[in-house]
C-alpha cells in the first residue's frame, strides 16, 4: 500500500500541524476576494456549483477550485462554510447555492524527471523530450515518492507559490515538502522545532540576502549555531521574490527603484498603475505577475541556481 500521508502538495508539510488551532470558518459570500494558496489564483466568489467555486480574477477570467480546499482571506488561512445567501451572480447559469459540497478528485501522480545532462533523480533514464516547467525531462507513469522528513522553507507563501510553479513536479517527485517561514525572524524558532539532524536537512531560501541586510545577520547566526552542519541558507539579492520574474514577461525593461520609506510592494503597483489600496490588490498583482512565469526560462539566474542548490541539499543520499 502506498503511503500518500502528504497527497500532491507540496506545501503541505505537518510536522507542525499536530495539535493546533483548526483552520477558522467562514461563511460564503458573493464578491468575497479569495486566493488559492496552491496556484496563486485570486479573485472575487461569483458562483458556487457542484461542490466548486468559481473565481473571476481582476481581467474577468474565471477559474473554479473545490470548495472543500483551503483559501487565503485578506491574508488569512481560511476553509468555506455555507453561504448565508445566494452565491451564483444573476445570469451565471444556474440559481442560488444549494447543491452540497462534495470531495474534490484525488490528484494524478506527477511525473517523473531526469535532469539536462544526468540520469533520472527518481528512477531511469528519459523516454522521451517533454520537459517540466524547471527544465528537467520528464518521464512518465512514475509515482510521487513519500516525504522526505527533510524540508525547504522560504520566507513567505509568494515564494513557496513560485517554487511549486516552476519546480513542484520535482519537489513531488522527491518527496520533498516546501514550507514557509512568514518572515525569516521566524527561522531559529523553527529550527528549534524541528531540529534538523543528518537525516533532517533543512534548506532556507531567503529574499535580500546581501552584505550587511538583515536577513544576511539571521543567516549567518544561524549557520554558525547548533543546527549549522545540517542547514543550509542561500538566497537571492532581490527586495523580494517578485523582482525573481522577468521584467519583459511583465512587459517592462527594468523592476520599478522603491524608496525605502514606501512598503516595496505597494510602492511597486503604484509605480506600475496597478491597484494598490487594500491587500486583495496585492494579493491580485502577485497572480497577476505569476500568471506570466511559463518556466524557468522566466526566472533571473540569481534565483533559479539557489532553489537546485537547496533541492540537491535535502535529497542528497545519507551517509
Amino acid at each position: 500500500m502506498d503511503d500518500d500521508r502528504y497527497g500532491g502538495d507540496v506545501l503541505s508539510g505537518d510536522w507542525r500541524s499536530k495539535g493546533r488551532k483548526l483552520v477558522r470558518e467562514v461563511a460564503l459570500e458573493r464578491d468575497m476576494v479569495l486566493e488559492d494558496p496552491a496556484s496563486g489564483w485570486a479573485g472575487a466568489v461569483v458562483r458556487l456549483e457542484a461542490g466548486n467555486v468559481e473565481l473571476e480574477d481582476w481581467k474577468g477570467r474565471t477559474r473554479s477550485f473545490p470548495a472543500t480546499g483551503q483559501f487565503l482571506l485578506e491574508g488569512e488561512l481560511v476553509r468555506l462554510g455555507r453561504p448565508g445567501a445566494p452565491v451564483n451572480r444573476p445570469g451565471g447559469g444556474g440559481p442560488g447555492s444549494t447543491v452540497p459540497f462534495r470531495t474534490p478528485a484525488p490528484v494524478a501522480a506527477p511525473l517523473a524527471l531526469d535532469r539536462p545532462g544526468g540520469a533520472a533523480r527518481a528512477g531511469g533514464p528519459a523516454t522521451g523530450r517533454a520537459r517540466t516547467a524547471s527544465g528537467s525531462f520528464a518521464v512518465e507513469r512514475e509515482r510521487a515518492r513519500v516525504a522526505l522528513p527533510s524540508r525547504i522553507m522560504v520566507e513567505g507563501r509568494h515564494d513557496a507559490e513560485l517554487v511549486e510553479k516552476v519546480w513542484g513536479a520535482d519537489l513531488r517527485v522527491e518527496g520533498v515538502v516546501v514550507e514557509y517561514l512568514e518572515g525569516v525572524d521566524n527561522l531559529a524558532e523553527v529550527l528549534e522545532e524541528f531540529r534538523p539532524s543528518r537525516d533532517r536537512r533543512v534548506g532556507v531560501l531567503v529574499d535580500h540576502l546581501v552584505p550587511g541586510s538583515k536577513e544576511t545577520r539571521f543567516a549567518e547566526a544561524v549557520m554558525r549555531g547548533k543546527w549549522g552542519a545540517h542547514v543550509l541558507v542561500v538566497g537571492h539579492p532581490y527586495v523580494d521574490v517578485w523582482q525573481s520574474v522577468k521584467p519583459s514577461r511583465l512587459g517592462f525593461r527594468e523592476w520599478p527603484t522603491i524608496p525605502r520609506s514606501i512598503e516595496w510592494k505597494h510602492g511597486i503597483c503604484d509605480a506600475l498603475g496597478w491597484p494598490h489600496e487594500e491587500q486583495a490588490d496585492i494579493a491580485r498583482a502577485w497572480q497577476r505577475i505569476l500568471g506570466q512565469v511559463r518556466t524557468f526560462a522566466d526566472l533571473e539566474p540569481a534565483l533559479l541556481g539557489r532553489v537546485e542548490e537547496l533541492i540537491d541539499f535535502v535529497t542528497e543520499p545519507r551517509g
